[in-house]
């Protein structure tokens, strides 16, 4: 078994038993006890589980994804929505932008509410809610519903993103590492960010200033797949020169 496939396995008996034991994984898997190890701490730093002796356990907020979703829409608020009005700032008239549904991304949608101009593309279920509040031309992805993410994904939603060019894509993350690219935590909802970097013409990301030097389960895109990084404050001098070698504009405030 291949390591992504063995680390989507851990996290899947994790969240259902809310505990797993090295000794055995390590049987199950047939790998030894010290892959077992190095795969908990990978999956630890990705905040998705918590070490304990001989084994793991499943955070206490990811008990219920809905509700860490939830908690994440209100985590930095106020970094986010700075961030949604300075993306907002690029977005030219009559442009078609693509959005994954990511809380900030959200945020932005918010702020572009009044853009009878724009076409948006996004698999977000929560803009599809929101449609009475927004005046821009909505397309969504359709798809299977992910009601704990508040997500379009799935086949559907790959093929209707695969029939689009988008002049700029916004795309959310769980953290942002010099040494490895872009990352979150689900599977799916990277697949999704993956098609829409492939399908823009421009990619932005947006990241507050607590996603970098983060990391997550899957490796979404590499750095020189975005064009700008959008955040709440200017990165450290190391990220900047990095950034600026990669050809990543920096956008803050």
């Amino acid at each position: 078994m291949a390591q992504k496939e063995r680390l989507e396995y851990i996290v899947q008996i994790v969240r259902l038993n809310k505990k797993v034991f090295v000794t055995k994984l390590s049987e199950k898997l047939e790998v030894t006890p010290e892959t077992i190890r190095r795969d908990l701490e990978r999956l630890e730093a990705a905040g998705l589980v918590k070490r304990i002796y001989g084994g793991a356990v499943l955070r206490e907020e990811d008990f219920s994804e809905k509700v860490n979703f939830l908690k994440r829409a209100k985590t930095n608020i106020n970094e986010k929505q700075r961030i949604a009005v300075l993306a907002s700032e690029y977005v030219p008239a009559n442009a078609s932008i693509g959005c994954d549904a990511s809380s900030t991304a959200q945020e932005l949608l918010a702020v572009l509410g009044d853009r009878e101009d724009l076409l948006v593309l996004t698999n977000s279920a929560k803009a599809v809610k929101d449609l009475d509040h927004t005046k821009y031309r909505l397309l969504s992805t359709g798809g299977y519903v992910n009601r704990q993410s508040y997500s379009l994904q799935g086949i559907m939603a790959r093929n209707v993103v695969q029939g689009y060019h988008l002049d700029m894509v916004f795309i959310g993350c769980r953290g942002i590492r010099r040494d490895g690219g872009i990352f979150d935590s689900h599977e799916m909802e990277s697949d999704m960010k993956k098609m829409l970097i492939e399908h823009g013409n421009r990619v932005y990301l947006l990241a507050d200033h607590t996603k970098f030097d983060c990391v997550g389960l899957e490796k979404t895109a590499d750095l020189t797949q975005i064009d700008a990084v959008i955040t709440d404050r200017k990165p450290s001098e190391e990220w900047m020169r990095l950034l600026k070698e990669k050809g990543v504009e920096v956008c803050c405030p």
